[in-house]
């Protein structure tokens, strides 16, 4: 199992590998969005939000604004630091039930689009 810290250095490197998506990639596919990560064998959640700037930090607080996140994500700690470090095929992952993703199905294909 895999630590709060590893979670936060997984969820830091995902969001500088959405850094590297292109401007047009973006703009195409990306929608202003709350996303709440909830690792669910630590019992942590994390918050961020997508925007076509980028991804913000996650923090482990929800944010001030209280609002509640439009994209929902619910992964073990193991399988988060897979999963950004390229071991872990998302697609499996999701159909394998490995990885819950409660969002619209316009978010589902947006993001697809993007990892």
């Amino acid at each position: 199992m895999a630590t709060v810290d590893e979670c936060r250095v997984a969820l830091r490197k995902l969001g500088e590998q959405f850094d590297e998506v292109d401007q047009e990639s973006r703009a195409r596919h990306v929608v202003e969005r709350r996303i709440s990560c909830h690792i669910s064998d630590l019992g942590v959640t994390f918050y961020g939000r997508i925007h076509h700037g980028g991804l913000d930090p996650f923090e482990d607080r929800p944010p001030a604004d209280g609002l509640p996140a439009e994209v929902k994500l619910t992964i073990g700690s193991d399988d988060l630091v897979a999963l950004v470090n390229g071991e872990l095929d998302m697609g499996r992952a999701l159909f394998g039930g490995r990885v819950k993703v409660d969002a619209s199905f316009g978010d589902l294909l947006r993001l697809r689009k993007l990892l």
